[in-house]
């Protein structure tokens, strides 16, 4: 007489774990989508903030630049120096916000992530669960 109820028992069991291991992994699949999501809107943020600031320092060498352009009609040679290190600024910020640096960042990290993959690890290696629960014990015990 138990042996029907046993078979129901564990045909059960076994359907719960497969939907429990589904839904675990619909969840994990969720939760990395969530994350690149995050990291997109991130970047297009970033990259936002960097045109807007490119936009005031273009300005600002443009006026530096028609300054330094008067100042050295009227015989004061000087005033072109600064001129120089503005232009790079410049350039790598428009490369930046609207060229190619972007792929060409993207294109190093992945170099180095397939053949320098040791400048990226962590020192004393990734957190264990074990260290987690040493510090959360040792900041729960009373200060002596």
């Amino acid at each position: 007489m138990g042996n029907p109820v046993s078979k129901i028992m564990d045909s059960f069991s076994k359907k719960n774990q497969e939907t429990m291991a589904e839904m675990q992994k619909l969840t994990l699949c969720r939760q990395l989508e969530m994350q690149n999501a995050m990291r997109e809107r991130m970047m297009a943020a970033q990259i936002a903030r960097g045109r807007e600031l490119f936009n005031w320092t273009a300005s600002f060498y443009a006026l530096a630049f028609v300054g330094a352009a008067a100042a050295a009609r009227h015989g004061k040679k000087v005033a072109m120096a600064p001129i120089v290190p503005f232009t790079f600024i410049i350039a790598y910020q428009y490369d930046l916000c609207y060229g190619s640096k972007m792929q060409r960042i993207r294109r190093m990290a992945e170099n180095i992530l397939a053949d320098e993959f040791d400048l990226t690890s962590m020192p004393n290696g990734m957190v264990t669960l074990d260290e987690i629960d040493r510090r959360r014990l040792a900041s729960q015990s009373p200060a002596k």
